[in-house]
């Protein structure tokens, strides 16, 4: 795993999205790692209305899809990483840069809080 990917990230590569030309580099950091945590995030998105999308079919697509690495990290790790991040009151953007403190791997991500305040990004999205 050369990345993490933060669910946006994720979401875009899933439907194709044209936004990801503005990032030819992301194809560099392949295999894409990807946390438990997104899918969570994908489906509380569904269920405020502001994704339509069956969890399940997009859990599976992701699982099967040799792109991307399912990655999970011990939970009290997790929190380890996540209880200093004061500069965030985003339960998935915490969990998401603490996953990435955890394994010491890049987050891709277009947050700008987050690429504010996190150490590892991918070069290219460094502020």
């Amino acid at each position: 795993m050369k990345s993490l990917l933060d669910t946006h990230f994720l979401l875009w590569i899933i439907v194709g999205a044209a936004r990801l030309a503005e990032f030819p580099w992301l194809d560099r950091y392949a295999p894409w790692g990807v946390s438990p945590l997104s899918f969570l995030e994908v489906k509380y998105l569904g269920e405020v209305g502001r994704l339509d999308v069956k969890i399940e079919e997009f859990t599976t697509a992701v699982m099967n899809d040799p792109r991307f690495l399912v990655d999970e990290v011990p939970l009290l790790s997790l929190i380890q990483q996540a209880l200093p991040l004061s500069w965030t009151r985003d339960p998935f953007d915490r969990l998401l840069v603490a996953h990435s403190a955890a394994r010491r791997t890049p987050l891709c991500t277009v947050d700008a809080d987050i690429r504010r305040h996190h150490a590892y990004l991918p070069s290219e999205l460094a502020l």
